[in-house]
């Protein structure tokens, strides 16, 4: 079954009554006196953040502005996949494929759409003009269920990303990955590497999350913080990703069950992510971008199955860090990097040899350039693209 068939979001209003009602029976816990975010999400924050959800967020708003998005389904291996594709007005426009990772979906990239698909209507040059392809990753979003186990492995998910590329008949393209994303867009560069004509990475890590420390000596000043910050976020920051890649089904039972527990597990993720001049999520995004992404995540079930999915891509990441990649691969397409002021991406680690083509570092932004810094993130990418052959 290959065929590719519209896709309309419609969340029935029963479920829309059921997540209020479920927000305004929410058991809350005591606060204890003196702690803060050093402990997790503080309860008079969420509480304030819940009701704004259960009151004043409009969910057929968003619902009826995402449909405004050509959306598609198709089949791959029984497995569904809910894509974004819109199209450029300006003819010759290059296909550009963009990944999400976790904790997100295709809601991540809304703000860049209209920049990247029509620069002529934003100001910007139409001969840099992108078609669009934003898939959602298996047992996320609107790509649930998941089809059984395997379908958080990168490799196939680059597969299977592949296989959309091909039934949309594009011969060649570009691909944008971030977080668990740009896993997958530098497996494609490999997989894939006769159609993929570059890859630009956000959101990667300096080094692996369950390997030792980073070593400052001898790093240049803003690598040596970007060291540190990697290093503490090794000793307080890793608890969701522990227990999502040991216990997804354990944790799952919250994050499906109850929408406070997924408000929490995802906001938190945002504040300590993003552009750490920023106190609060919502100072360095939109709050009803966040929430439209969190009630995606709500209705689809998500946080459950991306649990699972994380899981499995733990795995594979750990079978790769046992092993020193061959030597003699081949040169694949051209690599550029994006590193925004809250990631810890660190060019001498990350890129020793020398190969990457393309490398920025930028004072704001942070893991979700797409929704925090959207122009920067635009930019670089039409000064990636414009040194492709």
């Amino acid at each position: 079954m290959t065929e590719i068939q519209p896709f309309r979001i419609d969340i029935p209003q029963a479920e829309l009554d059921d997540l209020r009602d479920r927000l305004a029976r929410t058991r809350w816990p005591r606060a204890v006196d003196g702690t803060g975010w050093e402990r997790g999400v503080p309860v008079d924050y969420l509480r304030e953040l819940a009701t704004y959800w259960a009151e004043e967020f409009d969910w057929r708003e968003q619902e009826a502005r995402l449909n405004e998005i050509p959306q598609f389904t198709t089949e791959i291996d029984g497995q569904r996949i809910h894509f974004l594709h819109v199209r450029s007005p300006e003819p010759g426009a290059r296909p550009l494929l963009m990944i999400h990772g976790w904790p997100s979906s295709p809601i991540e990239f809304l703000r860049v759409i209209g920049p990247l698909t029509d620069p002529r209507a934003h100001g910007g040059d139409p001969a840099q003009a992108f078609d669009l392809v934003i898939p959602t990753l298996p047992g996320y979003g609107f790509s649930t269920p998941m089809a059984g186990a395997g379908w958080g492995n990168l490799f196939r998910v680059a597969q299977a990303w592949a296989e959309v590329m091909r039934r949309l008949d594009y011969s060649e393209y570009v691909v944008q990955g971030t977080d668990a994303g740009a896993g997958v867009a530098q497996v494609l560069a490999m997989i894939d590497a006769e159609h993929v004509r570059g890859v630009h990475v956000t959101g990667t890590a300096a080094a692996m999350p369950f390997g030792p420390p980073i070593s400052t000596d001898g790093l240049a000043p803003a690598d040596r913080t970007r060291a540190e910050r990697f290093n503490q976020s090794q000793l307080d920051g890793l608890g969701y990703l522990h227990i999502q890649a040991t216990r997804p089904q354990t944790v799952g039972y919250g994050l499906h069950d109850s929408p406070v527990a997924q408000l929490a597990w995802i906001a938190e993720k945002f504040r300590e992510w993003t552009d750490p001049a920023h106190d609060l999520p919502e100072q360095a995004v939109d709050r009803d971008q966040l929430l439209t992404a969190i009630s995606v995540f709500w209705f689809t079930g998500a946080g459950l199955s991306s649990a699972h999915a994380v899981y499995e891509g733990m795995q594979v990441y750990r079978q790769m860090a046992a092993h020193e990649p061959p030597a003699d691969l081949p040169p694949g397409p051209p690599v550029g990097y994006a590193v925004f002021a809250g990631d810890h991406t660190i060019r001498a680690l990350t890129d020793p040899a020398g190969r990457v083509s393309h490398w920025s570092e930028f004072d704001r932004g942070g893991h979700f350039p797409a929704m925090e810094v959207p122009g920067l993130l635009v930019d670089d990418l039409r000064k990636f693209c414009t040194d492709l052959a």
